[in-house]
């Protein structure tokens, strides 16, 4: 009998703790699977792991309702008549209080702490330089704890983490010719062009991935070019007495060495890696993800329209519609990994991070730069299918009821979750909606991602959504949050991004500073440390840092239109870049967008959306107090 006892007294608990949360909370007997955090939520974290469910994916707003495809209802008992008898209140008003001290720290920014952080941002900048001038050069990277130079590790090949990145050739110093310029330094800007062109040299036994090589070396090198002999541009007049286009001779002869990389394929998609003297390696594998080889039509179409050459822009727009016409039917995505010889999916994971990042990216920025209708049709037909399909949430960023908006990753045929994971690149996607002149559900991601920041003081390089926790745990100092932090900065000038800069800033001194750098966190909880300093952290993230709080920088007070590439480098909207010495590239090729895939859609032209948020909003929080704190809640903050 006493095994009776025991299990009705453990029912009558379990009765009286539904009834205490359900008088807590005044919630009616239909709304209890909207509120995912922490009740619904919690409550059936290991059945959502764990169970599997087809059927149809509800309508509802809420990421745990669509997981599986299922709805939980909170079961009936006796309390549900409490429940109909109480006024129902929407489970966000769990969420109202105290909202108050989200104005309180983020509607103001003082001048004097706008000076001061851009001081901090350039302090840190020269700070990272320096010490790679002083104990690194000209090897490709520092380490920063140890105080030495890093470059391939030739005694392992395979060694690819830094064998990609890194061919012998002064990488850090190229890739930061740029940043020089932006923090106003015009005379150390001179002397590391001098210093490239009578230092590097791409003749070298170092396989590298082309991807990286593109968007790290011969971007840098463009943009340097470009900057160095157009005064028209946002610097004005950088050039030097003798110089005769060095930088540009050398983008061509790395390009050159790239080539190689698109023969001997079927698809026209690219091997990933290429040695710079012998070509593809014999031993080269036939796969490559799809932000690798779709991703270099920036730097090979300004190069191809610089000097007249079609090659370079034809090779890497071959790929781009080859990867376009290996998207699914049904769906209308992409795959994460390709095998280049016959073009099936490797990877089927559709996503918005590591893979598949800056494919879209240059779909958009291809159109800005070259005007070419195509790059914004695929561009627009993308982004219909990642809000159709990626998009979790409600409906709205700043109205409504459900989870904030978030982008998940998705079976590229079926539209299913495949994961409940997002990585850190991803948090570069609210910078490109702010170009696409998606400002709202740009405002939504990004406070997602500084959510993650403020618990952690770093971004983990993947985060699990449902756990609320890292799966991954490193963070290499990556650019993605500041990008997109700045850019909604120039969208709204809401000093709310100004803040999110300062806690970034404040952060990576406290927690990534060593004795000659910043380095590598290996664990974004206990901040243990990895003695490594990449070079986008001097080339974007210290880049965005200081353009955050430079109000007076040349590039925002002049007449000139530019973007970014990927990698963070200056490139002037030009129209030489619309100007081909060559005719179309693909006028006949079977396999080209069809007719009916254009549709009637407008093609926008080069307009700025820094003025698309209403006056009235710049001094208001860019997202509802009871928004944030929902989010804040949602990734364990309190």
């Amino acid at each position: 009998m006493q095994w009776r006892s025991l299990v009705v007294g453990l029912v009558v608990l379990r009765l009286s703790v539904s009834c205490v949360l359900w008088l807590a909370f005044g919630l009616g007997p239909n709304v209890s699977c909207g509120f995912n955090f922490h009740l619904g939520f919690n409550l059936h974290k290991l059945d959502l792991l764990f169970r599997e469910e087809k059927g149809t994916e509800p309508s509802g707003n809420s990421w745990s309702q669509r997981i599986h495809g299922h709805k939980y209802e909170e079961p009936k008992n006796t309390c549900a008549k409490v429940g109909e008898e109480s006024p129902k209140r929407s489970y966000l008003s769990f969420f109202d209080g105290n909202k108050d001290e989200y104005v309180r720290r983020y509607s103001s920014f003082p001048d004097t702490l706008k000076t001061k952080m851009k001081d901090m941002a350039k302090e840190m900048f020269y700070f990272g330089y320096d010490n790679y001038m002083k104990y690194a050069f000209p090897e490709d990277e520092l380490n920063p704890i140890d105080c030495e130079g890093r470059g391939p590790d030739v005694l392992n090949p395979s060694n690819i983490n830094i064998n990609d990145v890194l061919g012998n050739y002064s990488l850090t110093l190229i890739d930061t010719l740029d940043t020089l310029l932006v923090v106003g330094n015009v005379t150390e800007f001179h002397r590391a062009v001098k210093l490239v062109i009578d230092t590097v040299s791409f003749d070298k036994d170092s396989t590298v991935q082309v991807f990286e090589a593109n968007i790290r070396i011969l971007g840098s090198l463009i943009s340097a070019h470009i900057l160095l002999t157009d005064p028209k541009h946002p610097f004005g007049k950088v050039g030097f007495e003798g110089y005769n286009n060095e930088l540009l001779h050398l983008a061509h002869d790395l390009a050159v060495r790239l080539l190689p990389a698109f023969e001997n394929t079927s698809t026209g998609i690219p091997y990933p890696r290429v040695n710079l003297k012998t070509g593809v390696p014999p031993d080269s594998i036939n796969e490559t993800c799809t932000a690798g080889a779709g991703s270099l039509l920036v730097e090979f179409g300004i190069l191809s329209r610089l000097i007249g050459d079609s090659t370079f822009e034809w090779v890497a727009r071959r790929a781009v519609r080859a990867l376009w016409n290996l998207r699914s039917n049904e769906t209308g995505l992409l795959g994460n990994v390709v095998n280049i010889q016959t073009g099936q999916w490797v990877g089927k994971q559709s996503g918005l991070g590591a893979g598949m990042d800056s494919f879209y990216e240059y779909l958009l920025k291809s159109y800005i730069l070259f005007g070419e209708k195509e790059d914004y049709r695929m561009f627009q037909a993308a982004y219909e299918s990642i809000q159709n399909h990626l998009r979790r949430g409600r409906e709205s960023c700043n109205e409504g009821e459900g989870d904030p908006p978030l982008y998940v990753n998705v079976n590229m045929f079926s539209g299913e979750i495949m994961n409940t994971w997002i990585d850190s690149l991803q948090a570069f996607f609210p910078g490109l909606q702010v170009l696409n002149g998606d400002v709202d559900n740009a405002i939504c991601l990004h406070a997602f991602y500084y959510a993650i920041w403020k618990r952690f003081g770093a971004l983990p390089e993947r985060y699990n959504w449902q756990l609320q926790a890292p799966d991954v745990l490193f963070y290499p100092l990556r650019p993605e949050l500041v990008e997109s932090t700045y850019l909604l900065y120039q969208a709204t000038k809401n000093p709310f991004y100004l803040h999110v800069g300062m806690d970034i800033l404040q952060s990576l001194e406290k927690n990534a500073k060593v004795r000659c750098g910043y380095a590598t966190l290996h664990h974004v909880v206990d901040k243990s440390k990895e003695d490594r300093m990449e070079s986008f952290f001097l080339s974007e993230t210290c880049k965005y840092l200081y353009l955050l709080f430079d109000e007076d920088n040349p590039l925002h007070k002049s007449d000139n239109k530019y973007i970014f590439t990927t990698e963070g480098h200056v490139v002037p909207i030009d129209k030489r870049f619309r100007e081909k010495q060559w005719n179309d590239l693909f006028p006949c090729e079977e396999g080209a967008l069809a007719e009916r895939e254009l549709n009637n859609r407008p093609i926008l032209s080069n307009i700025s959306y820094c003025n698309r948020i209403p006056e009235e909003r710049r001094y208001t929080l860019p997202l509802k107090s009871v928004y944030m704190r929902q989010i804040d809640h949602m990734v364990g903050l309190f």
